[in-house]
Order: structure tokens, then sequence, then C-alpha cells
């Protein structure tokens, strides 16, 4: 028999309660991982100097376009021209009277430079002969050899790549064959054949010279005998006479129109360029810019190698949406003796020394900047320029106490 009980309660287990973070416990939390990031920002991270350097800067307006050059410059011509014989150098200074080329006209036949060629030839294998024949050593004529030979050999070592003026070499080598070959003439004066050979030498010269007219310089400058055609109608005295449409036409290579080459046969032998000043016809492409008459730019001519001239406005012309302006530049005329045509940059830059914007500091209302000069430190009055990009562009108020290169403190 079973002892029958009542059924006894369930016992159900409860659940531990969630402990929430308080929010001071969460505040310190956040403070201590803040501490621990900044602290290692700190130590980690290499602390920026306290000091800057003063820099040069220029600011200002650039404005670009195409730019025609007009040289101070005079070409000569001449009719019936069968070759030039270029006695001065390309691109040498001449002075008047200097002999700047022969010009053989179209009468002359090349048969007799042929026959002159004969003769020379002539005379030097004579002269090989003559020499090999004399039983004597002639010391002067050995130096004279020596000093041939020296000058040949310095040439080929131009040539293969050593370093030296090749012009001058030249030179040098053949006042060295000139030398000799008046030595052989005085030690062989008593030869009939030689003499004779010379003779025939001679008057081959003088019959080519009734065909050749020699040409000097009619002035001072510099002597080139490459040309363009634009130096007929394109010149210093009648610049200001084409309008923008115009000097566009000549940019596209239409040359001016003139009445130099009108006569059949008319060719271009040399051209003389007057040194230190140019025109530059500038079609600027801001055709909104106001350029202002007498005003001092500066100008940057864009080719093989980069030009900066400082040039004036002398006159501007604005029409069909175009800006011409007319610039004197007084430089050397070097730099653009072989450009007709070039893209240049105009601006009105004012130099300038930069520092970071954290070197700037005020003092009794005044902008301007600390500058460190070992355990001394000075305050320099300044007029802010302009600000761009974290530098500030100044110019001190005194002149000559800021230069580049000098150090300034940071705040």
């Amino acid at each position: 028999m079973y002892d029958m009980q009542p059924p006894q309660p369930v016992q159900i287990p409860q659940r531990p309660e969630n402990k929430r973070m308080s929010v001071p416990q969460i505040m310190m939390i956040v403070l201590v991982l803040a501490f621990a990031v900044w602290y290692l920002i700190t130590t980690l991270t290499p602390e920026s100097s306290p000091y800057a350097t003063i820099t040069a800067g220029v600011i200002g307006s650039r404005y670009t376009g195409d730019c025609l050059i007009v040289r101070d410059e005079t070409p000569f011509a001449a009719e019936g021209v069968s070759s030039v014989n270029y006695i001065a150098e390309e691109g040498s200074l001449v002075t008047r009277g200097m002999t700047v080329c022969n010009v053989y006209s179209s009468a002359f036949n090349t048969r007799e430079m042929t026959a002159l060629q004969d003769y020379r030839d002539q005379i030097k294998n004579y002269q090989i002969k003559l020499l090999k024949a004399q039983v004597t050593t002639d010391a002067q004529m050995q130096k004279l050899e020596a000093e041939v030979m020296t000058r040949a050999r310095e040439v080929r070592e131009l040539i293969g790549g050593a370093r030296g003026n090749m012009n001058n070499q030249e030179k040098m080598l053949s006042s060295a064959i000139q030398a000799r070959q008046a030595r052989l003439k005085e030690m062989y004066s008593e030869d009939q054949r030689m003499t004779r050979l010379y003779d025939d030498e001679q008057s081959q010269l003088q019959r080519i010279s009734s065909w050749t007219k020699q040409y000097g310089a009619q002035g001072e400058g510099l002597v080139s005998f490459y040309s363009d055609g634009y130096e007929y109608g394109l010149t210093v005295t009648n610049y200001d006479q084409f309008n923008p449409s115009q000097v566009r036409a000549m940019l596209n290579g239409q040359k001016p129109p003139s009445n130099e080459l009108s006569s059949k046969g008319k060719t271009t032998i040399y051209r003389l360029v007057r040194d230190g000043h140019w025109i530059v016809l500038m079609l600027i492409r801001d055709s909104n810019w106001n350029p202002v008459e007498g005003a001092e730019y500066e100008l940057k001519l864009e080719n093989f190698k980069d030009t900066m001239v400082k040039a004036r406005v002398l006159s501007f012309t604005r029409t069909g949406g175009e800006l011409e302006v007319r610039l004197d530049v007084m430089s050397s005329v070097k730099p653009v003796l072989y450009i007709r045509t070039c893209t240049g940059v105009l601006g009105d830059s004012v130099s300038s020394l930069t520092v970071p914007s954290k070197a700037l500091y005020t003092q009794d209302n005044m902008p301007g900047v600390v500058v460190v000069n070992g355990d001394y430190q000075f305050f320099i009055p300044v007029n802010v320029i302009d600000k761009r990009d974290g530098m500030v562009y100044i110019s001190p108020i005194q002149q000559g106490v800021l230069y580049e290169g000098q150090t300034v403190r940071l705040f």
C-alpha cells in the first residue's frame, strides 16, 4: 500500500539581474582612452618646429598669347645670284666696312672654279716632288709641319667628342696651313715651274673675281644669312600699322606686303640686325584685360629655350574680339635672332617675401613677423600683400630689413 503525499511546489531558478554601467563609469573609460590616444600621439609624433624660413615669392596676374617678333634689321638683296661665299661668321658682330660675303653672279661658270682647283692640285703635287728630292732638312719647315699635324689632330678629337670650340680650332688649323704654304713659296721662289704655276693660279683668281661682288657691312650689328621674308614688310618703323587681324594672318604664315622683292631673280644674301632693342606684337587671349600704356611687365617667350625679359607697353588695339598689345623690349636680340613667332606669357608680377600664416604676429595693431637671430628675437612690421594656401605674401615697411633665408618664429 502506497503512502500517498500531496505534490510539493517546484522551485524555479531566478536569473541574475543585469548590472548596467553608470554614466560616471562610462565617462571615466572615455577619458582614459582619450588620454591614452593623446599620450601616444604626443610621444610618437615628432614635434613640429616652432620656426620657419622666409622664402621669395612672386604674385601677380598672367596673360598668355601669341607673339610676333619684330627686330631692328635690314635685309640686303642682289640680282642674278649664282652662289654666295660667306666671309663673316653667322651671328657674329660686324662693324661698318667689314667684309660680309662674296656673291658670284649668274654669269659665273663653275668651270672656272674647276680650273682653279686644277692649278692648285698641280702646285701641291709639285711641292711634294720638290720636298722628296730635298737633301738638307729645313728646321723651320719641320716646325710648321708639326704645327699643322697638331692642329689637325685636335680637330679630329673635337669631331670625336672632345670638349672645345670647333670654330677657334678651325681658325688655328687654317693659320698653320697658310704659314706652311708661305714657307714653301719662299723656299722655292727661284724655281721657274713653281713660279709659273703660282702665276696661273693668280690669273685664274682674277678671272673669277670679275664675276664676284664683295659685300661689306653698312653699319654695326649682328650678321645673319638666314631670312624668312618678313624683314621687308615688318619693321620697327611700321609695326604699329598692323591691326590684330593682320597680325593673326602673319602668325599663321602670311608674309606682310612689300615691294622690295618685286624684281625677278632678286635674292636676299644677308641681314644686319641691330642689337639691344626689339618689338613684340602680342595677341592676348584674355581680350577683357586693359593694359596700361607705359607700364612695364615681365615677358616670358616660350620656345625651345625660354626667354624672360622686361617689356614696356607702347600701345594696344582691341578689334574683332582680339587684343593686340605692342611691347618694347630693351634687351639683347640674340635669343630671338632666329625666332619670328612663339607663345608668350605677360605678367605684372610683384616680387615679395612669403612666410607661413602662423608666422604673422600683431603688435600694437601692426602686423609683422618675429625674426630670430641667434639668442635675439625682434619684431619687424610688414605690409600683407596677399594670403593663399596657408602662406602670407609680405613686404617689409622698412626696405632691406627682411630678406630670403631669415628665420622667423611661428605662433
